[in-house]
């Protein structure tokens, strides 16, 4: 691959081996780093997407995982898993509460709709191909639409082969752009997960904190149609073959042992400008920290004495409260700490810089005041949309996008959005499928009462006049009246039924204007209104791609001047991240030192035998009869359950491989510490510790408790 600025940052200083997500193309420029860390492979067969371990990791489309069969069988974490758990739960056999094992093949179970496993074959930088040299005069909107035809181009070709999936990935503000190249594994079952007093053991209370006793795992297959292509689902596909897959390490780690995870990091915010902290902390976070505690405490109340409606909301309960803790977590590190003021200190020695030669100045100056106006213009936007979108019910957002999707598809497949295009299909056609299966009519409409209410109280110059006037709502209307309107149009729908909803993927434009069903008439009353903002959306990234790539050509630029290293914001693509097994000298409470391990003896001495903290029966009967077989630790005398590490990981790195320098299986990454997740904006080496949980907890629980035999036997564990 030719140097890029990627690659030329990287050899302009050194970064500590704690600290950084590097793409797999980066590792030879770090390699002695990875070496001096411990690691016994070699470094540059890390590069290589189809050779092992990195053909052996795929994601999930929002969590990590990884190949441990060659039957297509997947490890990732309990609560990437959860949902598909949830969906196939009822009243009746609560999987969630008892667990599942699917002893043969035939007793898997479809994973939760859209359910797909991702393997990266490919990365190929496409800069100059999207930012060419006639994009490169456009602005705004024509910027933005210059852009998308590029991509679109490009993943057409890319996708000529059917069967994968194509990502034109952006780097540092839109400054570079990377086309990747996954395999699309459509069929995807459930195949076991642990009770949830063993996945979720510890719950909300202890989730981000240490000492932690909870095992994050379960299992997926991936299945492909007999010729070995990806297909939807059906009884006839047969598992998927990987060409590699990891295999379980036959001895434990210890602290100071060398780890690596292989992942696929979400978002990390370490380039941001000084006001996208500002804006964040002052505002953004705190104003979803108190909408998602409103949240969590609405579904609660509707769900409470509703076992089939506690089951459907499940999923986005555990996945709002884990927000909503990282996020008070992340204020009250902000609030601890000077991050702001360094922050500022570093962008105005960025501009002292910028403007301390002529040519300089001429090069960056003008695009880094600009990305401030930019930038003060969109948060305002944001702020003012807050509640915009969830003051719409489910199922009028589900009718606009099949309204937008029956516009789209009048045209050529070529000249549509990015989202409604032919390759788009299986996974919208899965998701507006699988609505109903999370959705219930009185949450639904407690959910967007809430908002509502927010939304009319703003300034009517904040409010979307057309969305206001198709629903019939105004400010100033009570509770009653309110509920009322939002009654008769839900009452007007037949979208929550699923073949009713389903129908609609097909239908023509002409078909929607003539519909009576409310949602489907709003959405075509709320089209041209949808469309204008979406284009003013346009302009303005147009706009922000522009000046922020340019602000971060000079960044880039100033740091290599001075020295340091510069690896990328985390944006959801594979990454590599290695260190070593710790603990750390003070807890952050005062409360002394943590251990780099927990042990079963405090699944015990935290098991309640309800709630959050209720361990199963069979298993607390194996931990007190010593029935641990060959998964005792030797220092610690008995199992292990969590560790801590020094990996930068963040959200999306669930269900990461933790690899010990060999490339064998550990553990899995699961989660950080409540005080150092601010790492995701200012990396905090002597904090940053993230937890894993034990292979020997996973294997031992498979074996003792849930007697997974077939499974231990597929993954070769003797």
């Amino acid at each position: 691959m030719k140097k890029t600025l990627l690659s030329l940052a990287i050899l302009s200083g050194f970064a500590h081996a704690d600290e950084g997500m590097w793409m797999p193309q980066q590792l030879p420029q770090v390699a002695k780093q990875l070496k001096a860390a411990g690691l016994k492979l070699d470094p540059a067969a890390l590069t290589k997407l189809t050779d092992f371990p990195m053909g052996a990791i795929v994601s999930l489309g929002g969590c990590s995982a990884s190949f441990v069969s060659p039957q297509g069988l997947v490890i990732t974490n309990h609560h990437c898993v959860y949902n598909s758990v949830a969906v196939n739960s009822t009243p009746e056999r609560d999987l969630l509460a008892n667990g599942f094992l699917a002893k043969t093949l035939a007793d898997e179970l479809p994973a939760s709709p859209g359910s797909r496993v991702f393997v990266t074959v490919d990365v190929k930088n496409v800069s100059d191909q999207v930012i060419s040299p006639d994009v490169a005069k456009l602005v705004g909107k024509a910027r933005i639409e210059g852009i998308e035809a590029a991509q679109k181009r490009l993943l057409a070709a890319c996708e000529k082969e059917a069967g994968y999936r194509c990502t034109v990935a952006s780097y540092y503000g839109g400054l570079e752009f990377y086309l990747i190249k996954q395999l699309e594994i459509r069929d995807v079952r459930l195949v076991h997960a642990p009770a949830a007093g063993v996945g979720k053991f510890g719950g909300d209370t202890d989730n981000w904190m240490w000492p932690r006793h909870t095992g994050d795992y379960g299992f997926y297959r991936a299945y492909v149609s007999k010729d070995g292509k990806a297909a939807d689902y059906s009884k006839d596909n047969v598992p998927y073959v990987p060409k590699h897959f990891i295999k379980v390490a036959s001895e434990g780690v210890k602290e100071g042992d060398f780890i690596m995870a292989l992942g696929y990091p979400g978002r990390t915010n370490r380039h941001r400008l000084p006001s996208e902290v500002a804006f964040t902390f002052d505002w953004n976070y705190p104003a979803f920290v108190k909408n998602s505690g409103e949240t969590l405490d609405i579904i609660a109340r509707e769900t409470k004495g509703d076992p089939a409606a506690t089951l459907k909301y499940a999923g986005q309960v555990a996945n709002v409260n884990n927000y909503y803790k990282n996020r008070r977590g992340m204020l009250t590190s902000y609030g601890d700490s000077d991050f702001l003021a360094r922050k500022t200190a570093e962008h105005a020695a960025l501009k002292a810089w910028v403007n301390a030669t002529p040519a300089r100045k001429a090069a960056f100056g003008a695009d880094i005041d600009a990305v401030e106006q930019l930038l003060a213009q969109r948060d305002a936007e944001t702020k003012r949309d807050f509640y915009y979108a969830s003051a719409a019910p489910k199922f009028l957002n589900s009718a606009r996008t099949l309204y937008r999707l029956s516009l789209e598809r009048a045209k050529p497949d070529a000249d549509r959005k990015l989202g409604y295009q032919d390759r788009d299909m299986p996974r919208l056609t899965a998701v507006i499928n699988g609505q109903d299966r999370t959705y219930v009519d009185r949450v639904d409409k407690a959910l967007v009462m809430n908002s509502l209410k927010k939304y009319l109280a703003q300034q009517a110059g904040e409010q979307d006049a057309a969305f206001i006037q198709a629903l019939g709502v105004r400010a100033g209307m009570s509770d009653a009246e309110l509920m009322a309107q939002l009654d008769r149009i839900y009452a007007g729908s037949t979208l929550a039924n699923k073949d009713e909803r389903s129908a609609w993927l097909k239908k023509s434009p002409a078909d929607f204007k003539a519909s009576n069903d409310s949602f489907i008439k709003l959405a075509v009353a709320l089209s041209a209104s949808d469309i204008a903002r979406e284009s003013a959306e346009e302009e303005l990234a147009g706009k922000v791609q522009q000046a922020y790539a340019n602000y971060m050509k000079a960044k880039i630029a100033y740091m290599e001047s001075r020295g340091q290293a510069v690896y990328p914001d985390a944006n959801g693509t594979l990454r590599v991240t290695f260190g070593k097994i710790a603990g750390r000298d003070h807890g952050s409470d005062g409360t002394g030192s943590w251990t780099a391990f927990t042990t079963v003896k405090g699944v015990v001495a935290k098991a309640t035998g309800e709630g959050e903290f209720n361990a199963p029966e069979k298993q607390l009967a194996a931990i007190k009869a010593k029935d641990f077989g060959n998964y005792v630790d030797p220092k610690l005398k008995t199992v292990p359950v969590n560790y801590l590490a020094t990996l930068d990981i963040t959200g999306g790195n669930s269900g990461s491989a933790a690899l010990n320098s060999k490339g064998e299986l550990i553990g899995l990454a699961f989660d950080g510490t409540l005080d150092s997740i601010i790492s995701d904006w200012d990396f905090n080496k002597a904090n940053t510790r993230d937890i894993q949980v034990d292979v020997r907890y996973i294997l031992w629980n498979m074996q003792h408790v849930d007697h997974a035999d077939n499974l231990l036997r597929e993954m070769n564990v003797k």
